[in-house]
């Protein structure tokens, strides 16, 4: 068993012990990850792992073991490499062998070339995804997984940054940055223990780097758009992630937490440009990668760095406060002891943004239950669970739905505010789309994960006209609320991606956009500073009890819930009785929602199965709201 003390700063020193012991038996691979599972059940050691998502690039140590969390914003076709592989001494003619998994470029030491006739060299194949961070990620998740992390890192001085080297938060402490230096690694390289390692370049392309999912053309890096993020302003490193197990198990847009290798290597950069250069001389027809697929999907590794993947797994959910996976048995403790303190919780919560939404406690009850609302199913293509709320009657051109979104920010995971003015629908790019050219899936606004939150700021549209693209995002938008799903244009077809996006639309009459639920806001009182009321209200909350709303807004949304035959019985009876005595009052619909908002209901109140109480409870509130906008309607005369 190689020794284990350098686990996380030289991981492929363990590699290389195992490989070294078991030669071409393909078994070596499974214990190097049977090896790293065992080191991170060890106490609190994956908080001793680095995080792309904390750690600046620069600070990191190339080659070290790192986790990453992120999201999948593009798949690419699987690349080949050398998964063993032969160099003879020129001197003394003896042969060695290699293992090129885990590595970006194949590593002969000094005197050293490959034997390209050896039979013992091996090609294999990996998969390679295009990873972002989570987009629309909450300070406050972002914040507790800084402070929940161990690992201690400095600048890392092992290697030198390209002249792009700049840490993907635009921080101030630059002075930390080791000195530049441009052509330290044009010859020798120093890799773990092992001495001056000539690099060289192997014949099959070791270095096959699929898609960065950028335009890389000018390297113009001061747009948040350059590394292809779903959401504007959003930062953080992209990154080229290599998978060599399981890749069929993960989709696009899957959120991930990673564990693997980091290679930051400045060789990748300089093959990738002699590659170009050599690609101008060669055959047409002997080059399959165009000029422009080559420079998007090779960037230098100091702008978007490699992770060679050991353990992968995909994510429930972001939420630090809760277990990673719900489901495992020592999970089970957590959840029974949250859901004994349930009913305090939602009060505080209910009165909580009661004031939030300035005294309508109504409406505070709808909040509650659209952010604990999840597609749990789909039954052909109808999105079972889905409750997308329009809040109407909100003040025109006010602060008060930036306000109330900032209250939402601090209580869900990852969301995001989407201001529905004419140019934002016109210009911005809502649906991603594949560019041929550059073979890559040009991300949008709503290439989002499932549970994220999406708040629609209709209280911002003005009178003007919807060119062709704006349409075309408003249909986007209805799509997506009606189906749970968005179309992702393949210019030559519509690709289906069904998604689970809560949203929650502000407006001041009724939306233009379809809506599960209508409330009307009807205010208790109106702050003469809304900015500062709104400011007032959190920070009178106590941090333990946000942390409770957080846990219970996340957790309620994966509990199973169940109907017994005798609650569908006597649902079907009271709804025959309903229609007897007004036939106009209830339709299909109608009774669909309702049982929507009883199933939303019952789990805010900690409850798995619908009992009679509750389903009384659903009608009473379904009956106030809708006396609420019978009421607005014959004040204003006007349809809402």
């Amino acid at each position: 068993m190689p020794c284990g003390e350098d686990w996380l700063s030289h991981p492929l020193g363990i590699v290389q012990g195992f490989f070294a012991q078991n030669g071409v038996n393909p078994d070596w691979e499974k214990k190097v990850i049977e090896y790293f599972k065992e080191k991170l059940k060890e106490n609190n050691a994956p908080k001793w792992v680095p995080s792309l998502n904390e750690v600046p690039l620069h600070y990191l140590k190339p080659n070290s073991f790192v986790k990453f969390r992120c999201m999948i914003q593009d798949m690419f076709d699987p690349e080949f490499y050398m998964g063993v592989y032969e160099t003879v001494n020129q001197n003394t003619k003896a042969h060695v062998l290699h293992f090129g998994k885990y590595r970006d470029v194949a590593e002969c030491g000094p005197q050293q070339e490959l034997d390209l006739n050896s039979p013992r060299n091996t090609t294999l194949e990996r998969q390679t995804f295009y990873c972002v961070p989570v987009p629309g990620e909450s300070t406050w998740v972002k914040e507790a997984y800084v402070n929940a992390n161990q690992a201690r890192v400095s600048p890392s001085t092992s290697y030198t940054p390209s002249r792009h080297k700049r840490s993907y938060e635009d921080d101030d402490d630059m002075d930390l940055q080791p000195n530049k230096q441009k052509d330290q690694h044009a010859g020798a390289r120093q890799a773990g223990s092992v001495g001056g390692l000539q690099w060289c370049g192997e014949p099959k392309r070791l270095e096959t780097e699929a898609s960065t999912g950028q335009q890389l053309n000018s390297l113009n890096l001061s747009s948040p758009f350059d590394l292809n993020f779903p959401l504007p302003g959003e930062k953080g490193p992209a990154c080229l992630v290599k998978v060599y197990e399981d890749w069929d198990c993960f989709k696009v847009n899957d959120i991930l937490e990673l564990y693997g290798i980091l290679s930051v290597d400045p060789v990748l950069s300089i093959l990738n440009n002699d590659e170009r250069d050599a690609s101008a001389l060669l055959d047409p027809m002997e080059c399959t990668d165009t000029a422009e697929e080559q420079r998007v999907h090779s960037p230098p590794a100091s702008l978007v760095p490699r992770i060679h993947v050991i353990l992968a797994q995909k994510l429930q959910h972001i939420n630090p406060l809760l277990p990673a996976c719900l489901n495992k048995e020592e999970s089970k403790t957590f959840v029974s002891s949250f859901m004994s303190e349930l009913s305090p919780v939602r009060a505080e919560l209910l009165g909580f943004l009661t004031h939030a939404l300035l005294g309508d406690s109504l409406a505070a009850e709808y909040l509650i239950l659209h952010l604990i609302s999840t597609v749990y199913t789909r039954r052909d293509v109808l999105p079972l669970g889905k409750f997308t709320v329009n809040l109407s009657g909100c003040p025109r051109n006010s602060t008060f739905t930036e306000h109330l979104y900032r209250i939402i920010q601090h209580l869900v995971p990852a969301s995001f505010r989407l201001q529905m003015t004419i140019e934002n629908m016109n210009h911005l790019k809502f649906i991603p789309h594949k560019d041929y050219t550059a073979n890559r899936l040009v991300s949008g606004l709503l290439q989002l994960p499932s549970n994220t939150s999406l708040v629609i700021d209709e209280t911002l549209l003005e009178q003007g006209q919807l060119d062709t693209p704006g349409v075309h995002n408003v249909t986007a938008l209805s799509n997506l609320i009606t189906w749970q799903k968005v179309d992702y244009d393949f210019s030559y077809h519509q690709m289906e991606f069904p998604c689970n996006i809560n949203v929650f639309i502000t407006s001041e009459g009724r939306s233009l956009l379809p809506a599960d639920c209508q409330i009307h806001l009807q205010p208790q009182l109106i702050p003469p500073n809304m900015e500062e009321y709104m400011n007032s209200l959190l920070s009178a909350v106590l941090p333990s009890v946000l942390n409770k709303f957080r846990i219970y807004l996340t957790l309620l949304r994966f509990l199973e819930y169940s109907i017994s035959d005798e609650i569908t019985k006597a649902v079907e009876d009271d709804f025959v009785e309903m229609r007897k005595n007004d036939p106009q009052s209830i339709t299909a619909d109608d009774l669909h929602q309702l049982l929507v908002v009883a199933r939303c209901l019952s789990l805010s109140a900690g409850q798995t199965t619908l009992s009679r109480e509750r389903w009384l409870r659903a009608k009473q509130l379904e009956s106030l709201r809708r006396t609420r906008l019978q009421q607005q309607k014959c004040v204003n005369g006007n349809e809402l």
